[in-house]
């Protein structure tokens, strides 16, 4: 590598967000370049949203044999039916490595400079020059790695940091990837484990219960708050819990984790109720699984000297600050984009501010995102899928609003595939009819939701999704009667 070649602009990362990024900006004729210290793809790629992914497909399909074979005429004993759990997770992670191939390609096709390593930025751009990174051995502890020995350095009029996030640990019991883990240790699981106690109910802790106790773990769920998935809207988290308690999955909701103590077999997780006064039990289990949430990944990653302003675990950025952002940091010629700059830690979400930052960077007039509406996908079965606000959050906010409720047990669609557990429920504004929420459990949520987005971000009303024909048989039709119920025309309900 030589010692000082410059680039337009830097990349350090190649998640979603890191090489959508630096895409964009070869697209736009900046000299680019990216730092990995790890795999292409990122955590996205390689052990979170792909990967997962594939495994909840597998779950699914067992579910499916085994619970619907006989209704549909498949005759499937389910005392036979054999899973090589060993395969089940060598596919997920065989699949990661054709996807590797695919970003390493895409980089090559766009002229974009690929190098290993971990960076270190060491200065920012000033008058009397770039922006400076130093490049060095990446050491194996891919979340906290700071690297090793100084390779080379380069240096940038620019640099886009998209280091993605880490997992958030129990401060009194750390992952240690045998016994407590990690999402990322529950990936490559050698051994399908008898039972488990998983710790938080959010779309990391919901997907990992679906899948191990699809194929037979004994799962109980932890989880802080009165109801599971609570960032999702109340009622689809009731219908949640219920569809999955059904499954046989065990729920704690209302409970906090005091102490893990781990064995020769497993571990042994003592609980209690969350406000004071309850009585505490003990949980015995074989593995452990930490879903409490992500904190910013920047170990090692800059000079302390350069006073990178670092707030609640992640990187400060204008993002939340301004209505037209453009990702700066508190240090000129550095911006920071996706997990790494906080909430919500989303990969479309990194991929979008990646590219409206490399736009910004080359001095493009960019269309702001908005924030307030995101999609929010849960892959579990039945799938969970949201955007813009909660009945809860309307409430809160003194807005005057209607809700449409239409459950699937009517839907012809639903029917037919047996996925009739789940409803679609859509919230708009009193009394012109804005789109201000949909919230949906079911089969294909996380596809349905994309017409509401669309709608959002059109400004449309209810009346032109009302307005808009929908093909039948469809899981589509869901929304058109649900919005169709705001204002009292629902046809199937």
């Amino acid at each position: 590598m030589a010692q000082t070649k410059h680039y337009d602009l830097i990349v350090i990362g190649s998640g979603p967000g890191g090489y959508v990024g630096a895409i964009r900006a070869a697209q736009l004729g900046l000299k680019t370049a990216v730092v990995e210290r790890n795999n292409l793809g990122g955590v996205c790629l390689n052990w979170g949203c792909i990967p997962t992914k594939a495994l909840l497909h597998n779950a699914e399909l067992y579910q499916e044999a085994i619970t619907h074979g006989k209704e549909w005429g498949i005759m499937v004993d389910p005392d036979s039916v054999e899973v090589d759990f060993e395969k089940v997770i060598g596919r997920s992670r065989s699949i990661t490595g054709g996807l590797n191939s695919g970003v390493g390609y895409l980089l090559k096709k766009n002229k974009i400079d690929h190098y290993e390593g971990h960076a270190k930025i060491v200065s920012g751009r000033t008058a009397g020059g770039p922006c400076s990174i130093e490049i060095s051995e990446a050491d194996e502890d891919y979340y906290h790695g700071t690297g090793g020995k100084t390779s080379g350095k380069l240096t940038a009029d620019n640099i886009m940091i998209a280091t993605g996030a880490a997992p958030n640990e129990l401060p009194f019991a750390p992952c240690d990837g045998k016994t407590i883990l990690s999402s990322y240790d529950a990936l490559a699981i050698p051994k399908l484990p008898k039972s488990m106690v998983i710790v938080g109910s959010g779309a990391i802790g919901m997907e990992f219960a679906y899948f191990f106790n699809a194929f037979g773990t004994k799962v109980t769920v932890v989880e802080m708050l009165d109801r599971i998935l609570p960032a999702e809207d109340d009622d689809v988290s009731k219908i949640a819990q219920k569809a999955f308690t059904k499954q046989g999955i065990t729920f704690k909701t209302g409970h906090t984790v005091k102490s893990v103590k781990t064995g020769k077999t497993g571990a042994s997780v003592e609980i209690a109720p969350a406000k004071d006064g309850g009585k505490a039990e003990s949980i015995e289990c074989e593995k452990v699984l930490v879903a409490i949430g992500v904190h910013g990944r920047f170990d090692g990653l800059f000079e302390e000297s350069l006073g990178l302003r670092v707030e609640k675990g992640h990187i400060w950025t204008d993002a939340r600050e301004t209505p037209e952002p453009t990702y700066k940091t508190s240090v000129n010629g550095i911006y920071a984009i996706g997990d790494v700059i906080g909430p919500p830690w989303l990969a479309h979400v990194s991929s979008e501010e990646a590219v409206a930052c490399a736009e910004r960077i080359a001095g493009h007039h960019v269309i702001p995102i908005d924030y307030d509406s995101i999609p929010a996908c849960t892959y579990c079965s039945p799938q969970v899928a949201s955007i813009g606000l909660t009945e809860r959050a309307c409430k809160e906010q003194g807005l005057d609003y209607d809700t449409g409720v239409y459950q699937l047990k009517a839907h012809g669609k639903a029917i037919a595939v047996g996925k009739t557990e789940g409803m679609v429920k859509i919230i708009t504004s009193k009394p012109y009819g804005e789109i201000l929420g949909a919230h949906i459990i079911g089969e294909d949520a996380s596809e349905l939701i994309a017409e509401v987005g669309l709608a959002k971000r059109l400004e449309a009303t209810a009346e032109d999704i009302i307005s808009t024909m929908h093909a039948h048989p469809t899981m589509a039709e869901s929304v058109h009667e649900a919005t169709m119920a705001t204002q009292g025309r629902m046809i199937h309900g």
